[in-house]
């Protein structure tokens, strides 16, 4: 997600400092090159120790680190970096930051960058609503600095409300925006995608569904809303957290995704079907779990029936709309996703095969083939999925361009 990128990050005096070891850990597995600065009160909570240890580098910690260093250390590192953070971001040092100052390292630093800053505050609800603090912060964002809102919740203090570290997931996310914004060409325009599987109740306890994670659904939802597109994401039964900017309508069946794609897809300029949903359901819903007899011998018969082949309906009632599904193939990949793409009147289908190391369910990676309905298509090796999403968000926007011009009247 961040391969290849030189992040700067600075720890100030919060008792949230702890919590900078597993942002560092997270920020390296994620590939990013990662540098801590201290303030001299974040080594009250938090050892530069263990810092180095987990970003594989010495943690700056002085004005002056020593007769070895060179006296411009601090422009040479603002330079080299492509984004600082400064997470957790104490009231003192956004004071600091606010008004110039570079009496220690980190707001030294601060004030020599050139790449974007990135502030996640965490102190008490007091000192964060203070006047003062949010005088700071609005400056700081005139500036161009990137401020991420704390969380509310139980604080050190023992009072409840704004001012917890904003968790670490939501944190990479904003980095990820931050360093690769893909402009706003989407700006205006509204995408729907569903992600997941879906569940089909047989009893209280059982259903049918199948192994998806939502991965691939969300990270396409993601990349639309970082190209300012208005994002409606349905989603079958996953645990991954929302996109930023996304609206989400969470569903369990087949019937319950087919109502919400059908409401969101009417004003919809493209639609990407990444969900697995289910072919069939169960027949007749058991009030009762259903038992097997007393002996635990015998067979259970299950009865099924078809679910709404929702991307087949889309593809009946699309009108100056792109529409994108995906085929899961294990034989005949090519062969058998032509099929689906004309039979569903789509303008792309992304093919992949998930017996294929790097593209079966719940990886991070996928291995796609994108078909196109003119006959062309394009082969893609192993990528991340947040990859292979802007990948696909491009696609679609050079044939919703294409379809705007063909659309167009032709000039007198």
């Amino acid at each position: 997600m961040l391969r290849g990128k030189r992040v700067i990050l600075g720890v100030t005096g919060s008792i949230a400092a702890y919590k900078s070891a597993l942002l560092v850990r997270e920020l390296v597995k994620a590939g990013a090159e990662v540098r801590v600065v201290m303030t001299p009160s974040a080594c009250e909570f938090i050892t530069p120790l263990t810092l180095a240890t987990l970003s594989r580098a010495e943690v700056v910690l002085d004005m002056f680190p020593g007769a070895s260093s060179r006296g411009t250390w601090h422009i040479d590192l603002a330079l080299w970096a492509d984004v600082m953070l400064v997470a957790p971001a104490s009231a003192n040092t956004i004071a600091r930051l606010a008004h110039g100052m570079a009496d220690n390292a980190l707001a030294a630093l601060a004030l020599a960058l050139r790449c974007p800053l990135v502030i996640a505050p965490a102190m008490d609800t007091d000192m964060f609503t203070h006047p003062a603090t949010q005088d700071n912060l609005e400056a700081l964002r005139r500036r161009g600095a990137v401020v991420i809102p704390p969380d509310s919740g139980d604080l050190a203090s023992g009072l409840t409300g704004e001012g917890r570290l904003v968790e670490i997931p939501a944190i990479l996310e904003t980095l990820e925006d931050v360093l690769f914004a893909d402009g706003n060409d989407l700006a205006g325009m509204r995408v729907l995608v569903t992600a997941g599987p879906t569940h089909e109740r047989i009893d209280p306890v059982r259903f049918i569904g199948n192994h998806s994670s939502g991965k691939m659904g969300f990270a396409l939802a993601h990349a639309a809303a970082r190209r300012g597109a208005i994002v409606t994401l349905v989603a079958g039964p996953v645990q991954l957290a929302t996109p930023r900017g996304v609206r989400r309508v969470d569903v369990t069946t087949a019937e319950e995704m087919f109502a919400a794609v059908s409401d969101a897809a009417t004003d919809a300029n493209i639609v990407v079907m990444a969900a697995a949903v289910a072919d069939y359901r169960a027949a007749e819903y058991s009030e009762r779990k259903l038992k097997k007899d007393a002996q635990g011998e015998g067979e259970m018969l299950l009865r099924l029936q078809q679910n709404p082949d929702i991307l087949r309906i889309l593809g009946q009632r699309k009108r100056n709309q792109i529409l994108i599904g995906f085929a899961l193939e294990t034989h005949d990949d090519e062969a058998n996703a032509r099929l689906k793409l004309a039979a569903k009147n789509a303008d792309m289908i992304v093919l992949n095969n998930p017996t294929i190391p790097g593209a079966g369910f719940g990886t991070d990676t996928n291995i796609a083939t994108l078909l196109f309905a003119d006959g062309s298509s394009e082969h893609l090796d192993l990528l991340p999925k947040t990859d292979l999403a802007r990948i696909i968000i491009d696609r679609a926007i050079h044939l919703l361009t294409t379809l705007s011009l063909d659309a167009a009247p032709a000039s007198s």
